[in-house]
């Protein structure tokens, strides 16, 4: 006896209209959370206030030495120019890198632009605003002083300071922005401190120009290091995805240390200089875990660390040079 088998039909899959990628961004969106004071603060990136504060420091030392005076309102508008500057660098690449997508996949802190939680117009303006702060103080400066001529070297400050990220083609991404950083935070603005308050620039301040200028590239060595591996892949060529992991490290320890043997030297003259060489325990550890770190965020401690010797290095050489 034959049994009849049941013809069973293939199913066939629901077809559903529309387009993908707006239907499944429609059925589940993404809410981001309101921005706050504490996210504009954080995108300021105070840990890297003290590349603008060592300058103004030594700086200060250098003009005590010339004429025994403190300038202290000259002091104290060089110190919100260069702060200014440093903020508006920090926005000047928030935007920048995030309009390019080179934020999307970094591993520190979280950029506004990048994040999506705040428009690229909005910390464009921020970005503006400061550096405007700057120019206005500068230009303060300059009507003081007399010395016209430093009009120019404030405006290629800030011109540096937009093309670090800006423009169509940024020298930052071509491995140059150890040079800028040294020139600017190191160079320009320990000796044009001094400049502005005794209309000279003794070696002491040449010395100590050096010296932050290393450890202001050691902190950006410490962050691009940090980033290498999101940078190559955005197409961010930094000195550091030119070198290598390795010769990142190398050059990050020579930056670090090479500032103290400059205090050596100080302290020839400067006795108190010496306990410079304290600072060299936080510049040491930075250094370790620059040597032996498994995971890029380690290097967010070793960059707080970089900073921190920084700061502490130029106030003593402060200290050395008013005492």
């Amino acid at each position: 006896m034959l049994v009849a088998s049941r013809k069973r039909t293939p199913s066939r899959p629901v077809r559903r209209s529309g387009n993908p990628a707006k239907r499944e961004a429609t059925a589940a969106p993404q809410k981001l959370a309101p921005v706050t004071a504490r996210d504009w603060i954080g995108a300021a990136r105070l840990r890297t206030l003290p590349l603008a504060v060592s300058p103004i420091l030594v700086g200060t030392g250098a003009a005590v030495v010339v004429d025994g005076l403190f300038h202290w309102v000259l002091a104290l508008c060089c110190l919100l120019v260069a702060v200014a500057l440093q903020v508006g660098v920090n926005f000047a690449n928030d935007y920048s890198d995030g309009i390019r997508g080179t934020d999307d996949h970094r591993v520190g802190p979280a950029r506004l632009t990048a994040s999506g939680r705040v428009s690229p117009r909005a910390v464009l303006t921020a970005a503006l605003l400061s550096f405007a702060v700057a120019a206005i103080v500068g230009i303060a400066v300059v009507v003081r002083t007399q010395h016209w001529w430093m009009l120019a070297v404030g405006a290629l400050c800030i011109v540096a300071a937009w093309f670090y990220t800006g423009g169509k083609r940024p020298y930052g991404y071509s491995g140059l922005g150890e040079v800028f950083v040294f020139v600017f935070f190191g160079l320009v603005a320990t000796t044009g401190t001094t400049f502005v308050q005794v209309s000279a620039v003794p070696w002491e301040s040449w010395l100590s120009a050096i010296a932050v200028g290393f450890l202001a590239c050691g902190v950006l060595v410490t962050n691009n290091l940090r980033d290498i591996t999101q940078d190559a892949v955005a197409g961010k060529r930094t000195l550091s995805v030119r070198i290598g992991r390795r010769g990142s490290q190398v050059l990050f320890t020579v930056f670090m240390l090479l500032p103290f043997v400059i205090a050596v030297l100080i302290a020839q003259l400067y006795p108190i200089a010496w306990l410079s060489l304290l600072a060299l325990l936080a510049s040491l550890s930075a250094t370790l875990i620059v040597w032996t770190y498994r995971t890029p965020r380690e290097l967010i401690t070793a960059l707080q660390l970089s900073s921190l010797t920084s700061v502490a290095y130029s106030a003593v050489l402060l200290w050395a040079f008013i005492g």
